[in-house]
């Protein structure tokens, strides 16, 4: 009689026992910038969805089995002499209860707790696009948290089917290039929308043509939340409130951070090299070019019958 036990029983036991031994040390565990190494500034201006930490301690996310990412984020640190990755989130509504706010708080504590140096630009006060208020305090916050960031978390609600004005505003607020910088050039990119009725993709498919023209590199992933307004527990709850019910479209959100932050790892010590493009380059010698012309030029035009005219 054939016996139904597969033959290659002691390597699969032994791809179980190695599997278990790599997700143990990391069951649990919190890379996340501790309050003593935290700046109180940044912390109080940029990280509002800090939760408690007898709250974060028995918290969803930090019974989440993220190993291959922290282990990932580990070595990233040890590599980089504890250069966290350095996140910007943007989301689109002011309203009192706004739940593509709610969402971005939730992306931002995994984030957080997979070691990123997370900061949520709250987007109250920021004018509407025009040519003149460049000054703006607002307007100079978001461009700096732009250069600033090594990848992006854009959170919109999809608004008469498409993304808000919200939302849009602050894209538009950051330029392409200033001088010779490209505040968005390099950086990675996950996206994610929240949805009144039903589940629709308008919204993420428009964050990915905007990233893509702002030069960024955004992941495969993406996160839908269909009827929002039935996937947070109340502003009340013992779990610090107005936090994601357990489902499939959480489990979506954690896979795309996951995912966001190992494409921030392998891609951020290459992004000088995905800049170099030849259009850019010649760009560069020919403005070289003509300032080393320039100066000739207004010699000439300030020599007048071998007089110099340029100071009368």
């Amino acid at each position: 009689m054939s016996s139904s036990i597969p033959s290659n029983i002691d390597t699969l036991n032994d791809d179980a026992d190695n599997a278990t031994r790599e997700i143990l040390p990391y069951l649990g565990r919190m890379l996340a910038i501790p309050p003593a190494e935290d700046d109180s500034e940044i912390r109080g201006a940029y990280r509002p969805f800090l939760l408690d930490d007898e709250t974060a301690k028995n918290d969803w996310i930090a019974q989440l089995e993220l190993s291959t990412a922290m282990k990932m984020v580990q070595e990233d640190l040890q590599n980089t002499r504890r250069d966290r990755i350095k996140v910007l989130v943007l989301y689109g509504s002011m309203r009192s209860r706004s739940y593509s706010r709610l969402l971005a708080y939730e992306a931002a504590r995994i984030l957080f707790r997979l070691g990123c140096d997370v900061r949520i630009f709250n987007p109250e006060g920021l004018p509407v696009k025009d040519d003149v208020q460049h000054n703006h305090p607002k307007v100079q916050e978001l461009r700096s948290l732009s250069k600033w960031s090594d990848g992006h978390v854009w959170v919109s609600p999809e608004q008469h089917g498409n993304l808000t004005a919200v939302f849009k505003n602050q894209i538009d607020w950051i330029p392409l290039s200033t001088g010779s910088v490209r505040p968005t050039q390099g950086r990675t990119l996950v996206i994610a929308q929240v949805c009144g009725g039903s589940q629709s993709y308008n919204t993420v498919n428009s964050l990915r043509i905007l990233g893509r023209w702002m030069r960024m590199f955004t992941i495969p992933n993406q996160s839908s939340i269909p009827k929002a307004y039935t996937q947070f527990t109340d502003g009340d709850a013992a779990d610090g409130g107005s936090r994601l019910i357990p489902s499939g479209n959480r489990d979506r959100l954690v896979d795309c951070m996951e995912e966001f932050v190992k494409f921030t790892i392998v891609m951020r010590p290459h992004v000088d090299l995905f800049a170099d493009r030849f259009s850019e380059r010649s760009e560069k010698t020919q403005q070289a070019e003509r300032q080393q012309q320039q100066p000739k030029t207004s010699d000439a035009r300030n020599i007048v019958n071998g007089i110099d005219v340029s100071s009368i």
